[in-house]
């Protein structure tokens, strides 16, 4: 028969589930019934999802408009050193019979080519790396399966594993099991399950097959099904397996994660637009001193020459070189890997190294409730006995005798235990730690009051009790919800007194519990009898206590610091409406009821829809993981940069939704931390708060890096093209910009990466994520600075002309066109101011509106470092016989050297005039 696998079984009873399944309830399937649904449906197994190569992912890193650019420049810097040999080889490299020197060794331009090579290689390899740090949700997920499920097949209990369950099993359930697929209940003795990690509710379900429900219900309120992954927390029962592998709620969550697209970040997009731009501008600058180079040939009467148009093939490849900056990807990498050592210092580690900037921009943090915003941990916080309210400072061991008495009987009548770690259900646990705290130990009062008689909580009853013996007589405890206990009561503890219960105490007893519920406090109500058997009737009624998974101490402070930063705080839970907004009111996130909405609220919304409801609302309650996702969507549809927090496996499919996923480290599941783009390793709410500050101080780095980088581009574009233009020689060749991009300019680059953050960072509103990196006066300095160098690398290279006495326009043109000697010590003078230029030029960047003598008071030491090995290397290369010969470098004289140095100082005296400005104008 063909099986119906998407309808609703919790509205099916569960014989009309088990006549839909074709299966028989107490025998099970046939093994051979179960052999060939395994054959025709597959094991019960999630999805995989086939992932990318290295090799693809390395060349994928290459589709980039700069990269097609240094690929076209190195061709044709390949095909003129090709050419060039070939006729070096023709017609040199035998004379008459001698040997001459072999011209294949001749360095000529390959170390452009193998330069060029590496930066592209390099780069491509940083991305291919990062991106194999992929997603592993799927897998983390297969793992939350139970490895075995005990089934009923042929009428015979047998072990299988649970991968090859199959729809139609009758699955048993103890305490302990992991449940291994989904179930539609059949019997349920006192059965809870805990689905913490898939509804985000922190007290385990109670489960009743009986139950049918005549309309969709969320997966939280849903007491006759049992999901995959989740554990039996408490009973026992049977169910009929109507989901597995992809067909479970696990696997429309690794479906969600599975589709869920990657998104870049604000930083990756901006440097997208950066690249094209700057790769098609580049092709539209070197096709124009292409043009003006090829005209100056003709108008000096060297068109025909070959060589004459090698050089200028060569210069345009310098241009082209020169506008790229090459380190860029490179440094920007390493301030984002400089960011994620700072961010471990905050307890926030990052597994998507692009994510770290993107902190800086969030505007919205959608937060889980349970086990983020609170502890994950119930707490009695409040008791009621001899009609006086207690709090929870007042639990101690000089407690009144009452409150010691409704301690104990709580903590004799419960199954947990927690002085040698915490074993039990999570509401009996509360109320041993309750009594601990009063200085009576689980073990010391079971030793005491040991018991001889159980009955177990039920959903009819509502009630549990326990028979103690107390010297030669015996005592019962009951402890459960409120109307059954009063039920049964007949007498009550009144100061230390057995009295008949009346109707005023009721209704006092009542109006405490309503006290404690418009809190969103959990009730369970104590009561004891001296009855020789254990029977719950004629009960003296003792008090109330009251619960709840309390809010985590510092998430209050931090909720506050998000609010000054413009940040919005919004809380997302599977939890009650009630308890999720007395938290939230608590923490400051929400103020009045109607920032509260459900889930089965949003259901039904468009998106549009949803965008409007998300801009009021602050609580979102009883969502399903769907939901979760959707008012990501919502919130990122509305333009915010949103992050989301979260533990469980509820949380994934939104955690990689959102702009920034941050799992916990400690109560996290895998699948929470695998969908994580980072994770909190103490589970703090509040290091999210640092870990936005330090965000926004690397995107504050990141953007200084940037443009000091292109400010130097701009230099060496502008000095090159208004060079060419009017026929000089390139100031500049390839080698020489290579080094100035991914050298001197990279190690003042990396040390801007590493700037203290400044005072007052988060009392900034969160920036726009749609203004570009030159926002807010970045264009304006890119390329004033970028002009400012240009002029001092400018004067440099004719002051070399002048220098040797030519001082008009057709004078230098000859000089440097006819004496090559004098055209190199040009160029590397062009080129050592260059390189010096970009020394002083980071320490004005470090601050634009304060002096330069602030940053090295700013005990930035990577700094000084940069700026004292700049110079070393750039010496280096230019006064060093060998490298010489690699960078065509010439030595200086003295004057010369001063002449380069005093024209360094340019960008540095610039800056300080404008600090003056701007004090004068009184801007901050």
């Amino acid at each position: 028969m063909e099986l119906n696998l998407h309808q609703d079984f919790e509205a099916l009873t569960a014989r009309s589930a088990a006549e839909q399944l074709g299966t028989d309830p107490v025998r099970g399937l046939s093994t051979d019934e179960a052999r060939a649904r395994l054959e025709k449906y597959g094991p019960n197994k999630l999805a995989e999802k086939k992932k990318k190569g290295f090799w693809r992912l390395f060349f994928e890193q290459m589709n980039n408009p700069m990269i097609f650019v240094l690929f076209a420049a190195i061709a044709v810097t390949v095909g003129i050193s090709v050419y060039e040999t070939i006729m070096a080889a023709k017609n040199n490299w035998i004379v008459a019979g001698e040997t001459i020197t072999n011209p294949f060794l001749d360095v000529g331009d390959w170390p452009d080519v193998v330069i060029i090579l590496a930066v592209i290689i390099l780069n491509a390899v940083i991305g291919a790396v990062q991106e194999l740090r992929a997603q592993t949700s799927l897998e983390a997920l297969k793992n939350l399966s139970s490895p075995e499920s005990t089934v009923v097949r042929d009428g015979q209990r047998m072990k299988v594993k649970s991968s090859e369950l199959v729809v139609g099993d009758i699955v048993v359930l103890e305490e302990g099991d992991t449940i291994g697929a989904d179930l539609r209940l059949v019997e349920a003795v006192n059965l809870k399950a805990n689905e913490s990690s898939l509804t985000g509710e922190s007290v385990p379900v109670d489960k009743d097959a009986s139950v049918t429900f005549s309309e969709r219900v969320g997966i939280g309120d849903r007491c006759n099904m049992a999901y995959m992954s989740t554990p039996v927390a408490y009973g026992r029962g049977t169910g009929i397996v109507c989901g597995t592998g992809m067909n479970t709620e696990i696997g429309k969550i690794a479906t969600a994660l599975d589709e869920e697209k990657e998104e870049q970040t604000p930083l990756q997009k901006v440097l997208a637009r950066l690249s094209k731009f700057l790769g098609f501008l580049t092709l539209g600058v070197v096709v124009t001193v292409l043009a003006a180079d090829i005209i100056w040939l003709f108008v000096d009467g060297h068109g025909g020459e070959v060589e004459a148009w090698l050089e200028a093939a060569l210069s345009a490849i310098a241009l082209a070189v020169a506008a790229i900056p090459e380190g860029l990807a490179a440094v920007v990498t390493i301030v984002l890997s400089i960011g994620v050592q700072r961010m471990v210092r905050v307890n926030t580690v990052v597994r998507k190294l692009p994510s770290v900037e993107t902190l800086g921009a969030v505007s919205v943090v959608c937060s889980d409730k349970t086990g983020t915003l609170t502890q994950n941990r119930m707490t009695v916080l409040e008791a009621w006995v001899d009609g006086k309210n207690y709090v929870r400072s007042d639990f101690s061991a000089d407690s009144p005798d009452a409150l010691k008495l409704l301690g104990r009987g709580m903590s004799l009548c419960s199954n947990a235990t927690v002085d040698e770690g915490l074993y039990g259900d999570p509401t009996e646990i509360a109320l041993v730690v309750f009594a601990n705290e009063m200085d009576m130990h689980k073990a010391e009062l079971e030793s005491r009051f040991p018991r001889t008689s159980e009955l177990p909580f039920d959903s009819v009853r509502k009630m549990m009790s326990t028979q103690h013996t107390v010297g030669d007589a015996k005592i019962s405890f009951t402890k459960g919800a409120l109307d059954s206990i009063l039920k049964y009561s007949t007498k009550i503890l009144d100061n230390g007194t057995e009295r008949a219960i009346c109707e005023a105490d009721i209704a006092r007893i009542y109006e405490q519990n309503s006290a404690f519920s418009a809190k969103a406090l959990r009730v369970l109500a104590l009561a004891y009898s001296r009855s020789d058997e254990l029977r719950e009737e004629e009960l003296i009624f003792v008090g109330l206590v009251a619960m709840i998974d309390p809010p985590r101490p510092e998430a209050a402070a931090a909720v506050r610091s998000f609010k000054g930063a413009g940040i919005t705080t919004v809380m997302i839970t599977g939890d009650h409406k009630e308890t999720a907004f007395a938290i939230a009111k608590e923490l400051g996130i929400a103020e009045t009821p109607d920032q509260c909405v459900m889930g089965g609220e949003i259901d039904g919304m468009s998106l549009p829809e949803l965008q409007i409801l998300c801009e009021r609302v602050r609580v979102f309650a009883r969502v399903s993981p769907e939901n979760k996702v959707q008012i990501v969507k919502a919130f990122k549809a509305n333009g915010h940069i949103c992050a989301m927090t979260g533990d469980g496996v509820n949380d994934a499919p939104s955690l990689k939704g959102a702009d920034i996923g941050i799992a916990m480290g400690i109560t996290g599941t895998d699948v929470a931390k695998s969908a994580a783009d980072m994770v909190l390793t103490d589970d703090n709410f509040a290091s999210i708060e640092k870990a936005v500050e330090e965000g926004r101080s690397i995107y504050a780095n990141i953007k200084k890096t940037v443009i000091f980088l292109l400010s130097s581009n701009i230099a060496e574009v502008l000095a090159m093209f208004f060079i060419i233009c009017i026929g000089f020689p390139a100031p500049l060749i390839a080698i020489h910009l290579l080094w100035v991009n991914l050298i001197t300019d990279s190690l003042p680059a990396i040390a801007l990466g590493m700037d203290p953050k400044d005072e007052g960072i988060m009392k900034e509103k969160p920036r726009d994520p749609s203004e570009g990196i030159f926002a807010g006066g970045g264009l304006v300095n890119t390329v004033l600075y970028g002009a400012i160098i240009t002029l001092a690398v400018l004067l440099s290279y004719f002051s070399c002309a002048w220098i040797h006495g030519a001082f008009g326009f057709s004078e230098m043109r000859a000089l440097f066109s006819e004496n090559e000697d004098i055209l190199h010590q040009a160029q590397t003078m062009a080129f050592t101011t260059l390189a010096f230029c970009e020394l002083f030029h980071m320490a004005g960047m470090s601050n634009l509106k304060r002096s330069v003598l602030h940053t090295f008071k700013n005990r930035n030491t990577m700094m000084a470092l940069a700026f004292a090995l700049g110079i070393l290397l750039q010496i280096f290369v230019v006064e060093t016989p060998v490298v010489q010969d690699v960078f065509s470098t010439y030595n200086l004289s003295g004057k010369e050297w001063l002449i380069t140095a005093l024209l360094s100082l340019v960008p540095l005296l610039f800056h300080e005039i404008m600090v003056l400005v701007h004090r004068i104008r009184g801007e901050k």
